[in-house]
Formats: structure tokens, C-alpha cells, sequence
């Protein structure tokens, strides 16, 4: 099973717009990304279909790619609540792929 592992600097997210901006840079994100949680959950759960066109960042399939968020602690303490929606959404992606049959496809890894 391959891994990838994708590092995120969580030093300069400090809203919404923020964390998609940053994600959308890091993961290659099509133009027309919609910068919110909806589009977000859609790029991450076809990571194994480079056909999608949802992201530069591939993983064969069966794969992980583990997201490793730096400066975690600090974006914890500043904004809480982001932090939050991206585990619960890593969570999500896993999960309505683990429903529709296939493998889980996001770990995440924090560093302060």
C-alpha cells in the first residue's frame, strides 16, 4: 500500500479562506474549487483518480496520504473551530468512501 505524505503549514491559516487557499496551493486544487468545506470533501475523497481532475496530488488506489499539519497547536489555540471541520471533514471523506466500498484515503498528522 502506498503512502503520500502531503505537508500543510498551518502557521499563516487564520480563517476559512485561509485554510482553503492554503489547501488548494498544497493540493493543486482545479480553478474552479469552491474555497468550502463542500468542495474540499470532494477534492480530498478522489485523490486515487488522477482522472478527476480534483488535485495534483495522487495516491494508488487502496493508497493513504497522510496530510501533516505544522504549526497544528498553534491553529488550534487561534482557531479551534477550523481545526475541527478538518478533521471532521477528513473523517467524512473516509467514511462516505468506506460506504460506497472503497478504502479510507486521508490520515492526518499533527506537529506543533
Amino acid at each position: 500500500m502506498q503512502h503520500r505524505l502531503v505537508r500543510v503549514d498551518c502557521s499563516q491559516i487564520n480563517d476559512t479562506a485561509d485554510l482553503h487557499d492554503r489547501f488548494a496551493q498544497t493540493f493543486g486544487f482545479p480553478a474552479f474549487y469552491g474555497r468550502n468545506w463542500d468542495a474540499w470533501i470532494d477534492c480530498m475523497s478522489h485523490l486515487d483518480e488522477p482522472g478527476a481532475g480534483l488535485s495534483a496530488i495522487h495516491v494508488e488506489e487502496g493508497g493513504i496520504v497522510v496530510i501533516h499539519l505544522s504549526e497544528a497547536e498553534a491553529l488550534k489555540r487561534r482557531r479551534p473551530d477550523l481545526l475541527a471541520a478538518l478533521c471532521e471533514s477528513a473523517a467524512f471523506v473516509n467514511w462516505r468512501r468506506i460506504e460506497a466500498g472503497a478504502a479510507a484515503i486521508l490520515s492526518l498528522s499533527f506537529a506543533a
